[in-house]
């Protein structure tokens, strides 16, 4: 999944749900066109959630005088090709 797959349903859909006058006995075509629509939507949307998730880290040390260090690490999970 990624960007191309999102923009690719998001179109489709559009063109099914406001473009195509055809219609078939089983299939609402608007309908179906919509559902694609918002599928594609959610794809980009978890796509780009994915994209900027990464975890922090926060250590704090505490000298014997009073002062602290504060360390913070950002790691970012691995890419799946």
């Amino acid at each position: 999944m990624g960007y191309g797959l999102g923009v690719f349903l998001v179109a489709l859909g559009l063109i099914l749900a406001l473009a195509v006058q055809d219609s078939f006995d089983a299939v609402d075509l608007t309908t179906a066109g919509w559902i694609l629509a918002l599928a594609g939507v959610l794809v980009i949307a978890l796509t780009a959630v994915q994209a900027n998730r990464s975890r922090r880290s926060t250590a704090v040390t505490q000298h014997s005088d009073g002062t602290e260090t504060v360390a913070e690490r950002r790691t970012d999970p691995p890419r799946s090709i």
